[in-house]
């Protein structure tokens, strides 16, 4: 009911085109991308079920349509190993995002994902710093803990003299 959210039935990615997504079990898990045992061993309820067609797009091509005129944008991506492709697509986005929370493995869950290091290093570069983490996804068998969320804010002194 609130007049501010908009739905928008696509997956964000660094390309237009369609792609085929992993439904799983639960409502977490969900992927672009095939999921490795170690996340299967964790959390079984995961497994995939199915899998459906899904339209990709970028943040950048999206960008002034969701944020017209907004300011301190906060930018929260959840996309099951999927992270470092959104931030591709969002290249000219990020000058205009302050904050991004991102969901970071410590250890491979989805194939061909990058990890907790690839990801920080990616933010820095674009000038970010971390701020906070929060847990996010463990091993209740082990204790392992196997994904955090990243918070990182924009160093807008870090940018330019």
């Amino acid at each position: 009911g609130d007049k501010n959210w908009h739905a928008f039935n696509l997956a964000l990615g660094d390309e237009q085109c369609v792609r085929t997504i992993n439904i799983s079990a639960n409502s977490e898990s969900s992927s672009l991308l095939a999921m490795l045992s170690a996340h299967l061993q964790a959390a079984p309820q995961s497994k995939y079920i199915g899998s459906e067609q899904v339209h990709l797009n970028t943040l950048d091509n999206i960008f002034e349509q969701v944020c017209i005129g907004a300011k301190n944008i906060y930018l929260k991506i959840d996309t099951q190993g999927y992270e470092s492709q959104v931030l591709r697509g969002a290249a000219r986005s990020l000058a205009s995002i302050d904050t991004i929370q991102l969901e970071m493995s410590l250890t491979p869950l989805y194939a061909g994902q990058p990890l907790f290091d690839h990801l920080c290093a990616n933010l820095l570069q674009r000038g970010y710093r971390l701020v906070g983490l929060e847990n996010n996804f463990g091993d209740a068998k082990t204790g392992r803990l196997l994904q955090v969320d990243g918070i990182f804010h924009r160093d807008r002194d870090a940018l330019c003299p």
